[in-house]
């Protein structure tokens, strides 16, 4: 009897248990937004391409979209008329040595002496896949947000200068990025 008593008291706690689990997991969800957050640190083609189909699908389907882009993901974001002075020796040697737009990005694999990435836009052109700079108008009509790391863009000596004109392109920290990935119900980190 004292056998059967003690586990029905068990069972009656790890109930209320189950239950306190319930509320706080629709308390989450409840609290998470329709919001696709991405943290784009690569600067590699593919991987910049996988961030912009991703986004751009998400955003089709009403999903508010933030890509944080950081270290080498900011070279998609550069503009190669753009040309700022004032930087110091590595700043520099950084701003020649990375890709200076979207368009000059290397592959990750299978870069083939720089063959790899014309040949993805030639098959890419071919299969009437957007090109990235598509990609990058429709983002914009889409309102897909663009924040730029002021801590790495500091860091490789990029300036707000020689950034692309982006209607919805911000700079913020790293902190911003994480209480947005908070908030929201799906994150990436490419």
């Amino acid at each position: 009897m004292m056998q059967e008593e003690q586990l029905q008291n068990q069972i009656a706690e790890l109930l209320k248990q189950v239950e306190k689990l319930t509320k706080s997991v629709t308390k989450l969800k409840s609290s998470r937004k329709d919001q696709l957050s991405i943290a784009c640190v690569s600067g590699d083609m593919d991987k910049i391409l996988a961030t912009m189909i991703i986004s751009l699908a998400a955003a089709a389907m009403d999903t508010k979209v933030k890509i944080f882009f950081s270290f080498w993901g900011l070279s998609a974001l550069r503009d190669p008329k753009k040309n700022p002075k004032g930087k110091d020796i590595i700043s520099k040697m950084f701003g020649i040595m990375l890709p200076k737009s979207k368009n000059s990005l290397k592959l990750s694999k299978m870069n083939m002496g720089g063959m790899g990435p014309a040949m993805i836009k030639f098959l890419m052109k071919k299969k009437n896949v957007l090109s990235l700079d598509e990609m990058f108008k429709q983002a914009a009509e889409l309102g897909i947000e663009f924040i730029v790391c002021e801590m790495s863009m500091d860091l490789m000596g990029f300036k707000k200068e020689e950034m692309i004109e982006y209607p919805h392109l911000s700079y913020a920290g790293a902190a911003t990025f994480v209480a947005d990935a908070g908030e929201s119900s799906i994150q990436l980190f490419i």
